[in-house]
């Protein structure tokens, strides 16, 4: 077995989740429960097909966003594994009903930050570990600190 670790290629504000299923059709579930959960958003999706022609199979409604799924699934080649990158919405907005498709068995990151997948190879194909999501902390909050959370969090309208 060798380990890798893959880093995710995004712009720096770019939205992702990374996840694991278990059934080909999970990128039309996905796309389907990810428009119903916010109407106008943007996104791509890639899913690594773990058996027969063994494709990224992927959907999406901007191009873009479908492209750089497309190349990062395709960099990853985890069996079963998909991401998903987002514009005009957040993966809080969209993550309980990516979840709640059923053939979705895990979530790894939903994130903005640098994103690296540990990867093990074997003779037999490539699987997920774990990530590396951002950086590591650097301390505990002090007062101030938790003011300007609370602060940043009523400023994007997510507290009152």
């Amino acid at each position: 077995m060798e380990l890798k670790t893959v880093k995710i290629d995004k712009p720096a504000d770019m939205n992702l989740i990374l996840g694991q299923s278990h059934f080909i059709k999970t990128v039309e579930d996905l796309y389907e429960a990810i428009v119903q959960a916010v109407p106008g958003i943007q996104f791509g999706i890639g899913f690594c097909e773990s058996s027969g022609p063994a494709l990224v199979r992927w959907a999406g409604n901007e191009p873009n966003l479908i492209r750089l799924a497309q190349e990062n699934a395709l960099a990853l080649a985890c069996g079963h594994s998909f991401i998903i990158f987002m514009e005009k919405g957040y993966p809080i907005n969209i993550l309980n009903a990516v979840k709640n498709v059923p053939e979705v068995c895990r979530i790894f990151c939903a994130t903005a930050n640098p994103v690296e997948v540990i990867v093990a190879e074997t003779d037999q194909g490539r699987g997920i570990l774990g990530v590396i999501d951002g950086v590591k902390a650097k301390g505990v909050e002090t007062e101030a600190d938790i003011k300007v959370r609370k602060d940043f969090l009523r400023k994007i309208g997510y507290k009152l």
